[in-house]
């Protein structure tokens, strides 16, 4: 195996490997190795300090019960080894951690293969890929960070001014095998989005950290700045990462059902009344820093009310309909971006959802009018809940969910729920201005 993998390097030209991980920050980190030493490290992996708990400065802090000292092993998946279009020379491979031989609980591309593993167990197949917004920014001649164009939704004007960043991005999507399906300017001012094909889940997961990485390194290399940060403009749309999701067994789409609620299954829909019973404590983990709620407000196709809809773009699970009648073939889940792990935010949607179908859970009557515009009788009447409007309530929801809490594992939960106490309380009484210049370039 080692020649081959020296053979393959050799003949891209690639002179470092970068191993990477996604932390419980969302922060997308890599070692790289030197071609000529990559085979020595494919058993054992390349050595990183225990960062599980990092705080806002990278500083990693002692969580009770576990241990921040030492390190794990990040040894690489060569299925996803592949070179980078943006950065000749390079190539990403995703590393899976271990500890001790083992694998390590505490790894989030681990717990997602578990998760899917039993979703196996109950019978499909999770498919699913992220639908990603994101501003494309420059430097105004005073140094502050400004939108690319000040154009609006699907205006032909904003393709032509960011053609060749976007047919760059594009390329280098479909170099690294990810399928680019749409594209057109949003809402906001120089606001973009892109959607990929689907995938099973841990591609979909690998493909949102690929996306991420091509999106702000081909900006870059076009003097821009690429934020997927949820809200930078007050009173702008803030940019979502909605998690579009299908049930597949053995070829076939278990969704649709034409004589269905919603020309939905019953599999399908117990598998979105899960994902509504534990939404509120999901978000700590869908949308999980302060400045995702200010993205999440009523009106805003964000998805801040605990429903679901036909084709209803307020609910925070939108069921897409079938254009030709047959049934509705997938649903996204709104209440997404990308902040988010996007390892724990599908496994924990996933992990939810099997809930629901285990125990028979019910998404309640679906909605198909906004939501916002009900009065709060009406709302109540219908069982539609506001959902959680900072991240201190999400993680207190989250703190009291046993299902979610033991798909996590305890030692994960205590890590991951550490880092977002840790995050609020550092973040809570920023204004936008001073989160944005905090966060922007971190995701």
């Amino acid at each position: 195996m080692g020649n081959e993998i020296d053979q393959y390097l050799e003949s891209e030209g690639i002179k470092f490997v970068r191993i990477l991980w996604c932390d419980n920050a969302n922060v997308i980190r890599a070692k790289a190795v030197h071609a000529g030493m990559f085979s020595d490290f494919l058993t054992y992996g390349v050595g990183i300090g225990v960062v599980d708990s990092p705080d806002m400065a990278d500083v990693p802090f002692a969580v009770n019960g576990l241990d921040r000292l030492g390190q794990v092993q990040l040894v690489p998946d060569l299925s996803t080894l592949m070179p980078l279009p943006y950065a000749p020379g390079h190539a990403r491979v995703m590393g899976n951690m271990l500890r001790n031989g083992d694998l390590w609980q505490l790894c989030p591309r681990t717990f997602l293969q578990a998760i899917a593993a039993d979703a196996q167990t109950e019978g499909f197949e999770v498919i699913a890929a992220f639908e990603n917004e994101f501003y494309l920014l420059e430097r105004s001649a005073d140094g502050r960070v400004i939108p690319s164009d000040y154009t609006g939704f699907g205006s032909t004007l904003a393709m032509d001014m960011h053609r060749p960043v976007i047919d760059d991005i594009a390329e280098a999507l479909i170099a690294q095998g990810i399928i680019v399906e749409q594209y057109y300017p949003e809402a906001g001012p120089g606001q973009q989005e892109i959607s990929v094909l689907y995938t099973q889940a841990l591609g979909a997961a690998d493909q949102q950290v690929a996306f991420r990485e091509t999106v702000k390194a081909i900006a870059y290399q076009h003097h821009l700045k690429a934020s997927f940060l949820p809200k930078i403009f007050p009173n702008k749309s803030g940019n979502g990462c909605h998690l579009h999701l299908s049930l597949w067994h053995q070829g076939e789409n278990l969704l649709p059902d034409p004589n269905g609620i919603l020309g939905l299954s019953e599999v399908a829909r117990h598998f979105i009344g899960g994902i509504l019973h534990h939404l509120k404590a999901l978000m700590a983990i869908t949308t999980p820093i302060s400045n995702s709620y200010r993205r999440l407000t009523p009106h805003s196709e964000s998805g801040a009310f605990c429903c679901w809809g036909l084709d209803n773009r307020e609910a925070s699970v939108r069921v897409i309909g079938s254009p030709d009648g047959g049934g509705a073939t997938h649903f996204e889940l709104k209440t997404v971006d990308a902040s988010a792990n996007p390892y724990l935010a599908l496994g924990g949607a996933i992990a939810a959802g099997l809930d629901g179908v285990r125990n028979r859970l019910e998404p309640g009557e679906p909605v198909e009018v906004d939501p916002g515009d009900l009065s709060d009788s009406e709302r109540r009447a219908r069982g539609i809940e506001r959902l959680p409007e900072n991240v201190e309530s999400a993680i207190k929801y989250l703190e009291e969910d046993e299902v979610l809490l033991e798909a996590l594992g305890s030692d994960l939960a205590r890590a991951f729920l550490a880092v977002r106490q840790a995050e609020w309380e550092a973040l809570k009484d920023l204004e936008l201005e001073e989160e944005v210049r905090l966060l922007l370039e971190r995701y």
